[in-house]
Parts: structure tokens; C-alpha cells; sequence
């Protein structure tokens, strides 16, 4: 990664991902955005027993929206569930145990839950792992890889039958602005070549996110995509994968509720299907994918590579 783009990027960070940047920015933000019910309405979130997931169900529960918890750890699951019943009053909030890393389970999951629910209105890819060294599943894919690329792709393109036959259907992706240091790379999926670092590969997973909703908008023109930077969040996730920036930059970091307020603006607000399908988002508003004059940009052919290559990955494992 260029010494440019390194330092362009915690600059940036600096000024806009911290917590008084989302006070600054939230001045501007429209508070009947979020007034509305969701009553009727079905979200999928995964990762939502903790930091971001969990803010972003207890809001939507809080507006009478049915949640799917879809966690990988069950009694940490159980215990979010309870808090966020407690707290909202909402009963329609059910667990689904999944860990994203097991492609075949992504899979069967998702082809079950479309048997047994009529409806899902929003998909929330939330969860995603970052590895301190490289590892593989039972698949043999790398495990970072399968949970925040592959996975996110199995279960979107699973659900989107059941997306499309539900009401103002939306999908949101949770990115990180890591990203914008990265270049697409559709070479080296598996991380196999070069030294393993995990907060890079993390980065380059979260570019690969942008360009699949990309790409999936274009597919699927009447579900709204989107993918969203929610600023350096103090979340578990955070302070275990990165614990020097996050000592370092505690006293900046934003809340998980901070960090979940546009993902929730994308999945109940009427104004974000006013904006075109595949954007990026950060603090309610669209933004570039790019760093100015940080050479990340790749052509549409390598895109179209990436996602032609995340569909034969995941047919492989597709249960016939």
C-alpha cells in the first residue's frame, strides 16, 4: 500500500470517521427520516448480537420490524435477544445460529429460511472477521474470505427470490472505509501468495464488498442495494482485531449506535430509496469509493471477474 494512500486515508479518517465528525455530520441529518414504523416489515441482520448488529436491531425492533439475529455464538445470541426484547417491548425478534465462515451452512440456511418465512423486506450483512493469521474451513477456503466475501454472496444471491417477492426490498452491506486503500484484486482470493496480513486482507474484503453491491445492483434492479462505511466504531470487533488503534484512538471512536445510525437510515428510511441502487454511503450521504489521486480504481472487466468468480466458488458448494 502506498505511503500516499496511507496517510490520505487515516487523514480523512481523522477528519470524518470519528465521533465528533458523526456529531458534526449529524447536525444536517433529517430526524423525521427515522420516525417511521416497521411494523409488517422483515429484516435480516447477521452479527447482531453485539456492536454494530445489535444497535442496528434494537432500532429496528424499537420501530415494530420482525429481526432475524442471525449470530454465530448462541448463548451470546440469547442474552442480545433478551436485552433488546427488554428494551423495546418487541416479542417478533428470533435467533438463527450460523457461523458465515461454513460456506455449505451459508447455503442451507438461507434455502431453509426461505421455505419456512414468507417474507424478508431487508438483508443487513453485518457480520465479518478479521484473522490475525491465515486459516481455512472445512471447504479449505480462507476463513475471513468465506465469512465476509463468500458468505455475504451465498446468502444475498440465496434470498434474493424471497427479497424480490417482499415490499421495498433493500440489502446493506457493512464496509469499512479500510477499503479505500485497497484496489480490487480478484488474483489472490484465497490470500495463499505473500505474507498473511490480516487487517489488509480485511481491507481488501471490504473492496470486494463495494464492488459485489456493485455489480448486484445492476443484476437486480428492483431490490435497493447499498454499502456503507459506518466510521471507526468502538465495538468488541474493533478493540480484539486491532487493539493498538483501538487504545490509541479510544477517546474518538464512536458508539455502536453512532456507528449503526446510517445503516438503520438505509434500512427504514424512505429517503435512501430516493438515491440510485449500489451506492456508498457514510454518515446518510453518498460518497466516492475512492481517495483522490490513490490509483484504486479498476476496470469493468475486473469487476465482472470478481463476481464470476464468487458465482463458481459458490455453485460449488450449492446443495443439490
Amino acid at each position: 500500500m502506498s505511503l500516499y494512500r496511507n496517510s490520505a486515508w487515516f487523514l480523512k479518517g481523522v477528519t470524518e470517521f470519528t465521533r465528533n465528525a458523526y456529531l458534526s455530520a449529524s447536525k444536517r441529518f433529517v430526524e423525521k427520516d427515522l420516525e417511521v414504523s416497521m411494523a409488517g416489515r422483515a429484516f435480516m441482520i447477521t452479527g447482531a448480537n453485539s456492536g454494530i448488529g445489535k444497535a442496528t436491531a434494537m432500532a429496528i425492533a424499537k420501530r415494530g420490524g420482525t429481526v432475524h439475529m442471525v449470530c454465530r455464538n448462541k448463548d451470546k445470541a440469547e442474552e442480545a435477544r433478551a436485552d433488546i426484547v427488554k428494551e423495546t417491548g418487541n416479542k417478533e425478534v428470533y435467533v438463527h445460529i450460523l457461523d458465515l465462515s461454513e460456506t455449505k451452512k451459508v447455503w442451507e440456511f438461507a434455502e431453509a429460511f426461505k421455505r419456512k418465512y414468507k417474507a424478508l423486506n431487508v438483508l443487513i450483512n453485518n457480520a465479518g472477521s478479521i484473522m490475525s493469521q491465515r486459516d481455512v474451513n472445512v471447504e479449505g477456503l480462507e476463513k475471513s474470505f468465506a465469512t465476509n466475501v463468500l458468505g455475504v454472496y451465498i446468502l444475498t444471491k440465496s434470498l434474493i427470490p424471497l427479497l424480490e417477492k417482499s415490499a421495498d426490498p433493500r440489502v446493506i452491506t457493512v464496509s469499512s472505509g479500510g477499503m479505500l486503500v485497497q484496489k480490487l484484486r480478484t488474483g489472490n482470493l484465497q490470500s495463499e501468495r505473500g505474507r498473511y496480513d490480516g487487517t489488509m486482507v480485511y481491507a481488501q474484503h471490504k473492496r470486494q464488498q463495494v464492488v459485489m453491491t456493485e455489480q448486484l445492483a445492476k443484476t437486480h434492479t428492483n431490490i435497493h442495494f447499498s454499502v456503507m462505511h459506518p466510521g471507526w466504531v468502538d465495538t468488541p470487533a474493533v478493540a480484539n482485531a486491532m487493539p493498538d488503534f483501538h487504545s490509541s484512538m479510544k477517546e474518538s471512536l464512536r458508539t455502536p449506535e453512532q456507528g449503526a445510525d446510517t445503516v438503520v437510515w438505509l434500512a427504514v428510511s424512505e429517503a435512501a430509496i430516493t438515491n440510485p441502487s449500489g451506492r456508498f454511503y457514510q454518515d446518510r450521504k453518498m460518497v466516492s469509493t475512492h481517495l483522490p489521486l490513490a490509483w484504486t480504481h479498476s476496470s469493468p472487466l475486473e469487476e465482472q471477474k470478481l463476481v464470476s468468480l464468487l458465482e463458481d466458488l459458490a455453485k460449488t458448494f450449492q446443495p443439490h
